[in-house]
């Protein structure tokens, strides 16, 4: 009995030595996660400052090509996924205009003065990351009914890209990019420039300092399988032309993003 004693007494130590190794194992894997995300955001931030810098002081005219996108990525050491999300963010604010084959370029005074507008208009409103919840299943779940009525071919194979970039996204940043460019293609298929307009709107809003601090939460792994496939029935619903479904899909997706959020539907 006693040395069965033993061994078992040595099984269980070598059990919980290999327990220990593999927690701190994981431990230091999601702490270089964390840090390389870090790192990613903050140089994504230097890409911002040098853009709305350079057109703040003037370095940077109306019109003016900017470097490439590999080109931003090495100079401010952030991830290829990161300078993407962050030059969609300055367009929809009006900073630049990106053009396929063309490049990227400052954008023209009228766009900028449009977008100073804009952000003032927010910035004086305050709006919570809360209010805007429940501003898109609002507002969301009547615009999928002008795009089962207005979306043609094109705008669902831009649908059909968005989600499968997403679904390819290496990382949780690419994901959410693509998440929200795939809502805005549902937006633009109403072919309403009102519309595409109070949905940029929507997209100056997350841009907002407390809305970083609870995005994390909305996108784990296991959240996103879901995330994806609900993406799939509301595009699937769309495409079959039913209202109805439609509407119950994006309210589903959006009240399951606000819960995953707030902890509340």
């Amino acid at each position: 009995m006693g040395v069965l004693s033993g061994y078992t007494h040595k099984v269980i130590n070598c059990r919980i030595d290999h327990l220990v190794k593999y927690s701190k194992l994981f431990e230091q894997q999601t702490r270089r996660v964390m840090i390389e995300r870090t790192k990613s955001r903050d140089g994504a931030d230097r890409l911002r400052h040098f853009i709305v810098g350079g057109i703040d002081n003037g370095q940077l005219q109306p019109g003016q090509r900017l470097p490439t996108e590999r080109e931003l990525v090495a100079r401010f050491g952030t991830a290829r996924s990161a300078a993407r999300r962050m030059l969609a963010q300055l367009e929809a604010e009006g900073y630049i205009t990106r053009t396929v084959g063309r490049g990227t370029f400052v954008a023209s005074k009228e766009a900028e003065n449009e977008a100073d507008r804009l952000r003032t208009l927010l910035d004086g409103l305050k709006v919570s990351p809360a209010e805007l919840m429940d501003a898109r299943l609002q507002f969301e779940s009547r615009v999928v009914e002008l795009a089962v009525i207005h979306a043609t071919a094109d705008d669902f194979d831009r649908m059909d890209r968005c989600m499968e970039q997403a679904e390819r996204g290496a990382t949780l940043d690419e994901f959410e990019l693509w998440d929200a460019a795939l809502h805005q293609a549902i937006a633009s298929a109403t072919h309403n420039r009102l519309i595409v307009a109070i949905f940029d709107l929507f997209t100056l809003v997350r841009q907002q300092a407390e809305w970083g601090k609870l995005k994390d939460r909305i996108v784990t792994p296991e959240r996103r399988v879901q995330y994806e496939r609900q993406h799939r029935e509301l595009v699937q619903a769309l495409r079959a032309r039913d209202a109805e479904r439609a509407r119950e899909a994006v309210v589903t997706h959006l009240e399951y993003a606000r819960r995953n959020l707030f902890g509340r539907v």
